[in-house]
Order: structure tokens, then sequence, then C-alpha cells
């Protein structure tokens, strides 16, 4: 191409600019395909529809494609406990932190605690301190441990242990709002200037900025002409989530999520990135005992020499073996290592099995997976709705957190899918249950009970296996116990770039 063909192209392209910045050119709108009528355009009503756009990963998380596999045990019940009967159930695609939460995570979320709320709430602060004596025992010594691992450097990058599950989930509520707030400000439409001057109510908060109850100072691009964000008579707008700009809310996995997480069998698939071969139907009768099965980096494979013999897991061995014998250390870690330490599933997650157990997000029953559903199986729902006063606007409470209250029994009443907003003692010794739990005089479970799933440091071989499980009262902690978070994954179930889906060529009609 010679320089006068490719001067009179940008002459061109600059002449079509110019005319569709003095509006000269109009801009085709999308239009709905229900009636015609034209999207984001204020001359038709101005209804705002963002574009198409896939799901950003949130910092820190890793996708897990969902699909079908058999729960609960794998080997024989050695505890005698029989909670953890086989059943096969879906998962729905959706995120898991790709490690356990640290030490210096949780130290960051204290941090923003206290220099948010130390003026007028300190008691919040204090609140969510984990429990540092978990590591005090009568007949050892680790106060060491009470008195450095939290703190001290050397174990930023250790899980995070004495926390409650309250706890846990305070701080997956914080981080959902933290990463918003984040992506508000890189989108233009939040200024960076109101991170420190946030105090008591006047916080950040995902939910309360969808409600309209925080506002921040507005970033560069709020008020801009080619904001996408505005009113219909053309004032600037806050944002919710069919703008597709923040992520939902960060919590804790299911125990379904956790437990399909570990398993990993997108590992046994030749090619789960290509829709060729065998797409993995047959292999939920594989039944694997430990989070590695076959691997595709010849991690068993001894003619290759890789890594035979090498402990994949944080464990116990025996009675009174934390770690093996001085110059043959066999996991090289008496209490909680790294969170990046040991080898990850296939996946890509670390410390599925040893380590620290984990928090999920399900209440405890033993029968529980003879009752849940098969498909997301979760028991746990406390069904909620914005608390609005006498005016019928929502308020936040002293802390920024938008007020809610339980579903009113009237709203629910004719339903057919439930009829009670607490259904975490669903099926418990009513006229559809088999089971009854006298909670507070023949047993210990009750719907404070929650699950906690995964072998740790201090546990034998048999906890390391995904399908086991135990409980802790929710307002407990132990040395033993940490978590990771989760996030609901939305759009195709086989990730970005993908589609939900089969798609066929459009037959022609006969003439």
């Amino acid at each position: 191409m010679s320089r006068l063909q490719q001067a009179g192209i940008l002459a061109f392209a600059a002449l079509l600019l110019g005319l569709g910045s003095c509006g000269l050119i109009k801009k085709k709108h999308d239009q709905s395909s229900a009636t015609g009528w034209n999207y984001n355009d204020p001359n038709w009503g101005g209804y705002y529809v963002a574009e198409n756009k896939e799901q950003q990963s949130g910092p820190g998380l890793v996708f897990v494609q969902g699909g079908t596999f058999t729960m609960g045990s794998t080997e024989q019940d050695v505890m005698g406990d029989w909670n953890n009967i086989p059943k096969r159930v879906t998962v729905s695609s959706f995120y898991i932190d790709e490690t356990e939460v640290s030490n210096v995570n949780y130290r960051e979320y204290l941090y923003w605690l206290g220099r948010v709320f130390s003026g007028s709430y300190p008691e919040i602060y204090r609140a969510a301190l984990p429990d540092t004596l978990a590591w005090r025992s009568q007949l050892a010594y680790n106060e060491p441990l009470v008195e450095y691992y939290f703190r001290h450097p050397a174990y930023n990058d250790f899980p995070v242990v004495g926390v409650t599950w309250e706890q846990a989930n305070n701080y997956c509520r914080w981080r959902s709002d933290r990463v918003n707030e984040k992506m508000l400000i890189e989108a233009g439409v939040l200024s960076p200037t109101d991170i420190n001057n946030e105090a008591d109510e006047n916080n950040f908060t995902t939910k309360s900025y969808i409600a309209g109850l925080y506002e921040g100072t507005p970033g560069k691009k709020a008020g801009a002409k080619s904001s996408p964000y505005k009113n219909p008579d053309g004032s600037p707008r806050s944002l919710n989530m069919s703008d597709g700009v923040m992520l939902p809310d960060y919590r804790l996995p299911t125990e379904a999520e956790w437990e399909y997480a570990a398993l990993a069998y997108i590992g046994q698939n030749p090619n789960p990135s290509k829709r060729e071969g065998k797409q993995g139907e047959a292999l939920i009768m594989n039944r694997q005992v430990y989070p590695w099965s076959v691997n595709p980096n010849g991690l068993r494979d001894p003619r290759r020499g890789a890594w035979q013999g090498e402990f994949l897991a944080n464990f116990k061995q025996r009675s009174g073996d934390n770690m093996g014998v001085a110059g043959g250390l066999n996991d090289r870690a008496s209490i909680p290592g790294p969170v990046r330490s040991f080898y990850p599933n296939n996946f890509g997650i670390y410390n599925m099995a040893g380590n620290v157990s984990e928090w999920v997000r399900d209440v405890y029953r033993p029968l529980t997976p003879e009752d849940g559903d098969d498909f997301n199986y979760f028991r746990g729902n406390v069904f909620r709705d914005v608390y609005r006063n006498a005016e019928g606007e929502p308020e936040v409470d002293s802390l920024g957190q938008v007020k809610t209250i339980l579903q009113p029994d009237s709203l629910i009443a004719d339903r057919l899918n439930y009829q009670r907003a607490d259904v975490r003692d669903y099926l418990d010794g009513d006229s559809l249950s088999g089971a009854t739990y006298d909670y507070g005089h023949t047993t210990l479970i009750n719907d404070k009970s929650r699950v906690i799933k995964g072998g740790s440091w201090n546990d034998r071989p048999y906890w390391l296996s995904p399908g086991t499980r135990r409980y802790m009262q929710q307002d407990m902690a132990a040395n033993t116990v940490g978590f990771r978070c989760a996030m609901d994954r939305v759009g195709s179930q086989e990730g970005n770039n993908f589609k939900t889906g089969n798609y066929f060529r459009k037959p022609r009609a006969k003439r």
C-alpha cells in the first residue's frame, strides 16, 4: 500500500470520527426482540442493557467446572458414624480460593476494621480477632504458638486458625465489599479519595451501594458523556448487578462444592478443554479416596522418578509422628504449613487434604445426605428480606450494613416450594421426617452445628478423604480448623468463552 493510500484511509477515518462526535452519524442501537424498541436510547425510554460479558474471576479464586459425582463415603466407615452415606449429586460451576485464607490475609481484614471502626465501635475489631489461645494445651508447651503464630511474619503465609464459623462468614462479606469497591473505582464510577475517609456506618458495602444508601465521591467517568451509566435524563446513576461490573459475593463453600472441588475429577478426562474422547460420564464410578488420582504430570510414574514416595499432604502419620525423623522429615511441617505448600489437585487447589480442616457453609445433620436435594445439595438456608421503614425505604445499621429481617410468613404461606424462612431444621422430626434430634438433651447437634471438611495437620490419614465429615459449633474455634472462600458462577457452566447448551444448524424449511 502506498503512502498516498495510507494517508487517504487515515483521513477518511478521521472524517468518520469527527462526524460521529458531531452527532451527524447516529449510533445504531440494539433492539428488543420482543418489542422492537431500542435499548440504551433515551429517545425510546432509556432502558439500559449491558453488553453480554463473561464473569471475571475474583482475586484468589480458581474456576471449578461443575458436574455430577458420588458424594460421601469411599472407604470403610471406621468411625462408625455412617454420616456420609454415598449419594450421587450435581454441583453447578463455581469459584473457590486456590488456597486457605492466610494469616496475612486475615490481618489485612483486622487492619481495615481497626481503621474504620476504632473510633466508635472498637468491639467490632475485638470480636473479629482469632482465638490464639486455641493453641494452648494443658499437657504440652505450645505457648510460642499462642504468642507468635498469628502475628509473626514467619507465619504470614500459614493458614489462619482459631477462627469461628461466624468470623469466617464476616470475613467473606468484608472481602466481597472490598473487591467490588475496587472494581467500581477502576470503572471510574467511584473515586479512590473515599478509601481513607470511611468510618463507622459511612463505609462502602455492596448491598448499601446497590440500595442507594452509599453514594461516595463520583469517579472521573461518572459524569462523562461517554459513560453508559446514566438515567434517561442524562444524570449519573448508581450501578447494580445487571451492569456486570461487580462480582457476586464471596462466601463459604457448601459441603457439596468443597467435596467436589477436592476430588477434581476433571483431571481424569483426556482433554477437558476440548470435546473429544470420553467426557467423563463413566468416571463417576472411580470413587477415589484422596484428592490425587490420575495425574497428567506423571507424579506416580516410577519410570520417570517423579516425586515417588513424597508426602502430598500435611498430616499425622501415626501417634506421636507429626513430621518424621530428623534428617528425613516426611511432610516437613509439625503444624500447618504455608498455604501454597504440598501438591495441588487437578483444579489447581492447594491443601484440600491436610494442613487445616475447613469450615463449610452447611448445618450438620447425620442424615442430610439422604434428605438433601441431588442438585446443589445444601442444608442451612435462612431466607431474609431487606427491612423497610414506615416510608418503605431500606436502612443501614451502625456498621453500614443493610438491615434485613426474616422473610415474613405471610409472603410464603401459599408457596409450593417452601413455607418457612428458617429451614435449617427442615425434615427434623416433622411429619415428613424419619429423624428426630432432641436438642440439648440427647445430642450435641443443633442449628448452630456446622460441617468441617478435610483432615488437618494433626489428623490421621482417614480424615484426608474428601468424603469424611465432622462438625463443630459455629461460635467455637480450634487450632486445626481454618477456611477458604467461594463464589457463585454466573453464565456458562463450562467457563468463559463457552456457550450454555448445545447448538445445531438451523434446518431449512421445505418449500
